[in-house]
């Protein structure tokens, strides 16, 4: 995935790396669903192929998203973590799940998730954000 800037707006900036139909997708488990293994990433049910799954977490590890490391437990896995600018993704993904709640068919569980970190507010979503520090940045 080339993430080649064509402008120096913001929006576009961030659109280039984060527009695609995969890559909030991905966030979203490490945020939400603990997912931290290549296989774990291909079981959700959007059903992203493997080849597309390497390519975003790459991405996301080269623009300082996610990090990389070895599992201690097996040899041949790695553990994918949210850097700090992937945890300040957070408002994003609880907007987007908000909108997609109202607007959407959305599972009614999920839905409700997504609606009671909106409805937290700042104070939610900086709970969560301490959560998720400690979870993958230790």
């Amino acid at each position: 995935m080339s993430t080649k800037e064509r402008s120096g707006c913001p929006i576009s900036l961030t659109l280039e790396l984060l527009g695609d139909r995969w890559t909030l997708l991905i966030i979203r488990d490490l945020a939400f669903a603990g997912k931290r293994h290549f296989r774990e990433f291909l079981e959700s049910d959007e059903g992203i192929s493997s080849r597309t799954l390497a390519e975003r977490l790459q991405t996301l590890v080269d623009e300082g998203i996610l990090t990389r490391s070895d599992d201690p437990s097996h040899g041949l896995k790695a553990i994918y973590r949210l850097t700090e600018a992937g945890i300040d993704l957070l408002p994003v993904l609880a907007t987007l799940g908000a909108w997609g709640s109202k607007y959407r068919k959305a599972d009614d569980k999920l839905a409700r998730v997504a609606n009671d970190l909106a409805a937290g507010g700042q104070p939610a979503l900086e709970r969560m954000k301490e959560r998720l520090r400690a979870e993958h940045q230790g």
